[in-house]
């Protein structure tokens, strides 16, 4: 598996992140995510921002319609597809690191911009939403799954307006995982397997 990349798309609440790490360490492989909208961010000179200012900078999604114009600052001067902009940006941060090495890739529509990669596989993580609701309460500040399924919509939105396709819709990825129906480790072990079996070395 020397050269393989696994993508990694998720419903907020799944314990797709922590699958993520989990799976990462399991293969001894290096796992990104925000790290990449910071790599774009510094990209387009706009390195010194937080998580928060960037993720708001993610959102500014205008319609389809709206003529491209150039980044200049972030702010009231930003462009008004500045969101487009750090989009490519994070799209050439993802294929310069898929040429470094094996890596998982949380979010970031990685699955899309590397679909015609050699050797990457993609996986869309979801649960049921008692489970959802459950790690709401224990693992994400108490969220209610009115916020987990508000937050999945934003990121459905972003996903569309970028691909053109929808997001969790199973066609779009090599396999779908319930991770209410197994523990995490478990579900790591399953993409292992899967990729082994699809590699021909199982």
């Amino acid at each position: 598996m020397s050269n393989t990349v696994i993508t990694i798309s998720r419903q907020y609440g799944s314990g797709g992140r922590e699958l993520s790490e989990i799976l990462a360490k399991k293969l001894g492989v290096k796992l990104y995510d925000r790290q990449i909208i910071h790599m774009a961010a510094a990209m387009l000179g706009i390195g010194d921002l937080t998580d928060e200012s960037l993720r708001e900078l993610e959102n500014k999604v205008l319609p389809l319609s709206s003529a491209f114009m150039p980044f200049y600052s972030f702010g009231s001067h930003a462009g008004p597809n500045v969101n487009t902009e750090l989009f490519l940006a994070e799209s050439k941060v993802i294929h310069q690191l898929v040429n470094d090495g094996p890596c998982v890739i949380l979010g970031r529509c990685a699955d899309y911009i590397l679909s015609e990669q050699e050797n990457h596989y993609s996986f869309f993580i979801y649960a049921d939403d008692d489970y959802r609701a459950s790690r709401g309460k224990t693992t994400y500040a108490g969220k209610a799954l009115k916020e987990l399924n508000a937050e999945d919509k934003k990121r459905a939105e972003y996903y569309k307006y970028h691909t053109g396709r929808v997001w969790g819709d199973p066609k779009n990825y090599d396999c779908i995982i319930n991770t209410s129906k197994m523990p995490l480790e478990k579900a790591a072990d399953l993409i292992i397997n899967y990729i082994k079996i699809r590699q021909n070395k199982i």
